[in-house]
């Protein structure tokens, strides 16, 4: 087995100390390789992972949460399934203020997916991700 493969079989969520626990932040990452296998199927979904979060006590190791995204290239699941199983695995982890997770799924057999999934309530500072291709709407007055 060669290394990469090995340390992605091992792969373990890991955490460290949140260096500024008195005060609310935001921490935005972008996993934008994420690959799954169709439980019915078996061929690879790939998709786009964005969390956010604002920790309490801990943070999450970057390489291990690389590592652990990875480990689901040959594991099969439906969109929702994955997308939860992240959130409870960092919830469990973290024990965040607030996490969302969002599975930005690339289209197949012209159907796209989205799934958000979240743990706490959203501070009101943080404004609600949208979809980096959503268009914005015109309101009457800006028609004039």
């Amino acid at each position: 087995m060669k290394r990469g493969s090995r340390a992605i079989a091992q792969a373990k969520l890991e955490r460290f100390p949140n260096p500024t626990p008195r005060r609310d932040y935001l921490i935005s990452i972008t996993l934008p390789e994420f690959t799954c296998l169709c439980p019915l199927s078996g061929y690879p979904d790939f998709a786009v992972i964005r969390l956010r979060y604002v920790p309490d006590k801990w943070c999450v190791e970057l390489k291990s949460l690389k590592l652990y995204i990875n480990s689901f290239r040959d594991k099969s699941g439906f969109h929702e399934a994955v997308t939860n199983q992240i959130l409870e695995d960092l919830v469990k982890l973290l024990k965040p203020r607030w996490l969302e997770v969002a599975g930005d799924f690339n289209p197949r057999g012209n159907v796209k997916t989205v799934v958000r999934a979240w743990h706490g309530s959203r501070p009101a500072e943080i404004e609600p991700e949208r979809p980096e291709n959503a268009k914005s709407c015109l309101t009457t007055d800006e028609h004039r």
